[in-house]
């Protein structure tokens, strides 16, 4: 096995378990901040539509991720299609999401435990978080997949535990109260609330694409990274639209906004706060986050990996430790940037937002960017490529792409128009990135060759292309 190569060793139940699992965080924190700006069926319409961007997109990125099953996902797709500018954009935003998620999750880990441990201050244990995780993605991608798998299951059984216990306080009316960003009814001055809550809409379902750069280590990606997909989204929509209705009907919704830990607030609503069951939901509900953030650090350490071995970042990032076969470098380096971020408040807390909140606006961008080139690379690879083997074509082609492409276009816009300084911060780094890429142009020339030149039978013969 090469010095740079991954090892394939993951199963369909440990991908459905990285889908769903990079997600589920998600269904725990975060997307409350959109009821401070929409409203509980502001936010509600507002998730809809991301919903629908999110579904037409996975049943047509599956089309690439198993056409194409590379570790670098999005930066394959477009450098296959575009070449390598496009490559290093797409490759780019999909670092900022993966970066820029893990914080924000660590932070609502260390805001868990302060609800059971007052004294306890969340950034030391979000630190500690990322020590932890990281050590154990070193380990071992199997070992981590098969925690991330176990810890995702406890997750999911936890959110249904919750709107269980819930469901005695539950009143539709406590939903519906001033649900049109604090008004009673809709008018056409809560559509900018709508609107300015897509990126926390997008939180439910941000980063399920990161199974796409667990593919060299997947068995029989083609057939195993569809089926992960399609069973993880239908997953993620039952539990997300479950959660929110669930706790914005137990009580005064508006407590619940601008928070870290809606779910163990919204149950001590029903059963006090001294119940047993909060204190479960706050122990067990720490997996839904750990699953998020073990799963993203996987991600993002795949996505530093694939950038340093095709020459787009400094080729130190792609060692593979010699034992555990990980990229552990990459682990390492995407931690040192989350661990800054947690203490960076004066530099991220701005614009009238949490620093979680910018977090995971900043997350979003890159997603959203990320989703915008997939969907183009998809139709410019049916023309360019039409004999390209697509063991799972776009769904409904080409209708599907079309609507995740539009729908992503305009989150992209509006999240710039209610975020211009996180946008320019966001376009600063791209540019400080593109410095580096224009100065590596001989490096990156061979890595560059075996994505442009044609398919691969599989990605064995992928990464045997790739020159050390």
């Amino acid at each position: 096995m090469s010095q740079d190569s991954l090892k394939p060793t993951l199963n369909v139940w440990h991908m459905w378990g990285i889908a769903v699992g990079l997600v589920i965080s998600g269904e725990y924190f975060g997307w409350s901040y959109g009821w401070d700006k929409a409203g509980t069926l502001g936010f509600l319409v507002t998730s809809l539509v991301v919903a629908a961007m999110y579904t037409t997109f996975i049943f047509s990125f599956t089309e690439l991720t198993t056409a194409i099953p590379h570790a670098g996902g999005p930066l394959a797709y477009a450098r296959r299609a575009f070449g390598p500018k496009a490559g290093y954009i797409a490759g780019f935003a999909t670092l900022v999401e993966f970066v820029f998620a893990p914080p924000a999750i660590a932070m609502a880990i260390g805001a868990y435990l302060n609800v059971q441990f007052p004294t306890v201050d969340p950034k030391t244990m979000a630190m500690s978080a990322y020590v932890v995780f990281m050590l154990l993605n070193i380990v071992g991608v199997h070992i981590a997949a098969t925690f991330e798998l176990f810890v995702t299951l406890l997750a999911i059984i936890e959110l249904l535990v919750f709107m269980g216990v819930v469901t005695p306080g539950f009143s539709i009316s406590n939903f519906v109260h001033n649900g049109w960003a604090g008004q009673e009814s809709f008018s056409l001055a809560v559509v900018p609330g709508i609107v300015a809550a897509i990126p926390f809409a997008i939180w439910f379902f941000l980063a399920i694409e990161g199974v796409a750069m667990a593919a060299e280590e997947a068995k029989d990606p083609r057939h195993t990274i569809p089926r992960a997909y399609i069973f993880g989204i239908l997953t993620l929509l039952v539990l997300a639209f479950g959660v929110m209705i669930f706790a914005g009907g137990v009580g005064d919704w508006k407590a619940l906004s601008n928070i870290n830990d809606p779910l163990p607030q919204a149950m001590k609503m029903v059963v006090g706060a001294n119940s047993g069951w909060l204190h479960m939901l706050v122990w067990i509900g720490l997996f839904g986050l750990i699953a998020s953030f073990h799963g993203i650090i996987l991600g993002y350490s795949r996505q530093i990996f694939a950038l340093a071995r095709s020459g787009y970042m400094p080729k130190y990032f792609a060692a593979v430790h010699p034992d555990f076969k990980t990229p552990h470098r990459a682990i390492v380096a995407g931690g040192l940037v989350g661990i800054a971020a947690i203490y960076s408040d004066d530099l991220i807390s701005f614009g009238g937002m949490t620093l979680t909140a910018n977090l995971i606006t900043m997350s979003v961008f890159g997603a959203i960017v990320m989703y915008i080139m997939s969907m183009l690379s998809l139709f410019a690879l049916r023309k360019k490529e039409p004999s390209l083997s697509r063991p799972f074509p776009a769904f409904g082609y080409p209708l599907f792409p079309a609507i995740a492409l539009g729908l992503a276009l305009v989150c992209l816009v509006t999240m710039i128009y209610y975020n211009q300084l996180l946008a320019m911060l966001f376009a600063g780094l791209m540019v400080i990135g593109y410095l580096y890429f224009l100065t590596t142009h001989e490096r990156r020339a061979h890595s560059e060759d075996h994505i442009m030149r044609g398919p691969f039978e599989t990605v064995a013969d992928e990464i045997a292309a790739i020159k050390p």
